[in-house]
């Protein structure tokens, strides 16, 4: 049998020595150049990005000083808004309480049975030191759940002394209730923690809560809650969820233009369980014309739908789909289909000149939501694990910034084929948009819900500048929220967050206001020298073992090639036989063995 019959037993493939049941196509230009920057020399990305975002000195003073206006009235604002900017403020994620939390929030929900949710109380909240924050903070949100957590951690921990008769006398009467009362509030408490995020449980609760907020000049894009799907009934429910979605919020408003209505966003990874590159066959058949639908139903009830963005891995074909369903002649004229842009990864820039082109040949002007990026963590371990080449994000929070700044920059540049929609909870970041777009009015910003309402009020409060907030409002059970939840506190909730450090007094005015293009340019080396590239994990005593990218289509397609031209070499190979271990050496082996070439 020749290798030919072989590989058809095998595989099905009747001739020629295929590797990939299918090569992958070539790029144009412009997606070239953008794969290109997936894995870019930091430092090579990083001064590239700096042209564009550089300021001459009396634009650095505007921005300068709106941002400390901006600053100032967050930290005159906290002690009345409290909440989870409050809280965060109070149990950041350096300490050891704030990681408890953590394991909390991620945990507590999900866990089927009372016996293991009593062993997480004992295990986790009785170690905290919750006495150190009672009083801490002038929000009643925070102190409330100190004293919850404080008097969980007495229950769980009898041998320690109480302080005062009042904490005494409460610590007796929950230990006489017992842990299971404790797991109960301590289950409540997460699902208060998270409405806090959650506009509502359903999406009618969730039009019926924003409306207070409508009122005050916000705009809303409503995100139904949940994770990747593992089945194909999963993505049944997501897409069931969507369309319900869309026809509620399209028959919510009668607003007659389009960007101020609210919208819907949709994760492309809960529309098919084999989201990925190595199924792109399946996705373009199966998952894309289910973005279409929801498309041209978005586009029935005359809302917009923006296509969510998710990990670096998934972009590729992200853009594939994204470009299959904006050419379908169904939505012509519309300009409600948009996608959101992580300015963290290093091909962000890149993307927007990809967008601006595919916007101009079809004559739409494209919604993009700029957003900083959530999966940051995600993105640089599985970099780490995988032994590839780089990062395809920045390693160092200022040059996520900066990258932030330099699209924003082309964004507003184009007005003709970009709505652009500016997602950030950052003062220098927004003050900095508010220069670069002096006098406009086509465009908007975004928040989360539950966060920045401090930051954007004196925005959407002030007649002179007439703009507007969207507020990113997920809808979901507090089963669905918990991964949401835990992405939230993760990106917002660390103590170098500017989420965090705005409500810290402590920190003066010029320390929270510095332009990112000057912290970039005084960094040396320009990548994180604490975040190794991954074939430097291990130091200099050996090599990190190196990985094939498969979700870089160049990559694949070199591979593809190399496989090819390794097939179709002659080669030796060792047919064993009955003496395969005749320890003679390949001259000496007996008659029943032989090497072949």
């Amino acid at each position: 049998m020749d290798n030919a019959q072989r590989r058809h037993r095998a595989t099905g493939v009747e001739t020629g020595p295929l590797v990939f049941s299918q090569q992958p196509a070539p790029y144009d230009n412009l997606r070239h150049r953008l794969n290109a920057a997936y894995r870019e020399d930091e430092a090579a990305a990083i001064d590239g990005l700096l042209e564009v975002a550089t300021f001459d000195e009396a634009a650095r003073r505007r921005i300068r000083r709106r941002a400390r206006e901006l600053v100032a009235h967050v930290r005159a604002r906290r002690q009345q808004t409290g909440g989870i900017d409050a809280f965060m403020s109070e149990y950041d994620l350096s300490s050891q309480e704030g990681i408890v939390l953590m394991c909390m929030a991620e945990a507590l929900l999900r866990i089927p049975d009372a016996e293991t949710a009593d062993k997480l109380i004992r295990d986790k909240i009785s170690v905290a030191n919750w006495e150190e924050h009672l009083g801490g903070s002038d929000s009643l949100f925070v102190n409330a759940s100190t004293w919850g957590l404080l008097l969980t951690g007495r229950v769980v921990n009898l041998d320690r002394t109480w302080r005062d008769d009042v904490a005494r006398g409460i610590g007796k009467l929950i230990t006489r209730a017992g842990e299971p009362i404790i797991r109960q509030a301590m289950t409540q408490a997460m699902r208060i923690m998270g409405r806090q995020f959650v506009m509502g449980r359903t999406i009618d609760e969730a039009l019926e809560r924003a409306r207070d907020s409508e009122n005050r000049g916000y705009r809303h894009s409503y995100d139904m809650l949940g994770e990747a799907a593992r089945t194909m009934a999963d993505a049944d429910g997501y897409m069931a969820a969507y369309e319900g979605a869309i026809a509620r919020v399209g028959a919510s408003t009668v607003e007659d233009d389009a960007f101020a209505k609210p919208s819907i966003s949709v994760k492309l990874s809960a529309l098919h369980p084999r989201y990925e590159l190595a199924q792109a066959d399946r996705v373009m058949a199966e998952l894309a014309p289910r973005l279409l639908e929801l498309s041209r139903l978005a586009r029935q009830h005359g809302i917009a739908l923006t296509v969510d963005a998710e990990e670096a891995d998934r972009l590729d074909l992200s853009l594939d789909v994204f470009a299959w369903v904006a050419a379908d002649e169904s939505l012509k004229g519309w300009d409600g289909l948009g996608l959101a842009v992580q300015a963290y990864q290093k091909r962000a820039i890149r993307l927007i000149d990809w967008l601006a082109e595919l916007a101009a040949e079809q004559g739409r002007r494209l919604p993009v939501r700029l957003v900083k990026g959530a999966y940051w963590d995600t993105e640089v371990k599985r970099t780490q694990e995988q032994g590839l080449d780089g990062y395809p994000v920045f390693t160092r929070k200022p040059s996520t910034d900066v990258s932030y700044i330099a699209c924003a920059t082309k964004l507003l540049g184009q007005p003709k084929v970009f709505y652009p929609q500016f997602a950030t909870h950052n003062a220098q970041s927004l003050a900095t948009i508010l220069t670069l777009a002096e006098g406009r009015r086509d465009f908007e910003f975004q928040r989360l819900h539950g966060m920045g309402e401090a930051l954007y009020e004196k925005i959407i409060g002030d007649e002179t500048l007439g703009l507007s907030c969207r507020v990113y409002a997920p809808v979901g059970s507090h089963e669905h929220l918990l991964a949401y939840l835990v992405r939230r506190l993760l990106e917002n909730g660390a103590n170098t967050s500017f989420v965090n450090r705005i409500v810290d007094d402590d920190l003066p005015l010029d320390v929270m206001v510095v332009d990112p293009a000057d912290q970039v340019r005084h960094a040396e080396p320009r990548a994180h020298p604490a975040i190794p590239l991954p074939q430097d994990l291990f130091g200099p005593e050996r090599k990190n073992a190196r990985g094939i990218d498969l979700a870089d289509r160049e990559v694949l397609m070199k591979l593809a090639q190399d496989m090819e031209a390794a097939a179709a070499k002659p080669r030796a190979f060792f047919r064993s036989g009955p003496n395969r271990s005749c320890g003679k050496g390949i001259a000496g082996c007996a008659r029943g063995s032989a090497w072949r070439t």
